[in-house]
């Protein structure tokens, strides 16, 4: 059956707003990765920036919660409570004061201000090396725990290389590694100084003072 002029236009009438609403479909999508992909660039590519403010200097960190996102919450979670205002960098781990370990490591280890400790969150699951592909490099920052899945608020800073602190390592006896989660990008002199700090054993004499850890970002 043919089709009058008027039935013909309404048929093309409808098939331009067809093509209109999948051309502004289009648009939008192409608008909407656009606004996504600024946001990843502003934001460092999933990266978040810390401070922390010491009383020997600042050293400033990159965390990264696209990889580690149960170490990166849980941290950040004490950072915004500010439990580690008045915390304390306590332990430094040298060459010459661990007799007892034959896997040696450089370390050193920070906490929570002592009168927040008992107001800390739950233990977190241990992000392994082997999945989230962050290692114990010079300026690696990890969290502290004695067995997996025992993390809470203390951290420590790797000085060189640390490779048996990764998953396989054999600094820790079951060889699971440590949740490594971010790195240190300006700072490692302070570090270092923290590290050659006055220690009885491997405690700090006095502790180093942590002023404030704030997020940059």
């Amino acid at each position: 059956m043919a089709l009058d002029a008027d039935q013909k236009g309404s048929v093309r009438g409808g098939e331009r707003v067809k093509s209109m609403r999948l051309i502004a479909c289009v648009c939008l999508t192409m608008l909407l990765c656009l606004i996504t992909a600024s946001a990843q660039g502003k934001s460092g590519e999933g990266k978040v920036r810390v401070l922390i403010q010491t009383e020997a200097g600042e050293i400033e960190v990159e965390i990264y919660p696209a990889k580690a996102p149960i170490t990166v919450a849980n941290f950040l979670k004490y950072v915004g409570g500010g439990f580690y205002e008045g915390g304390v960098f306590h332990r430094t781990v040298r060459p010459d004061n661990q007799p007892n370990n034959n896997v040696k490591i450089e370390v050193i280890q920070a906490g929570v201000n002592p009168e927040k400790k008992d107001r800390g969150f739950e233990p977190v699951k241990l992000e392994r090396t082997n999945q989230t592909g962050l290692k114990h490099v010079n300026g690696a920052v990890s969290m502290a725990r004695s067995g997996p899945d025992t993390a809470t608020s203390d951290f420590f800073i790797c000085i060189g290389d640390q490779p048996e602190l990764d998953y396989g390592g054999k600094r820790n006896p079951d060889g699971q590694g440590f949740a490594a989660f971010g790195l240190v990008t300006r700072g490692m002199d302070v570090a270092k100084k923290i590290q050659q700090s006055p220690a009885d054993g491997q405690k700090l004499t006095p502790p180093v003072r942590i002023l404030k850890i704030k997020r940059k970002q």
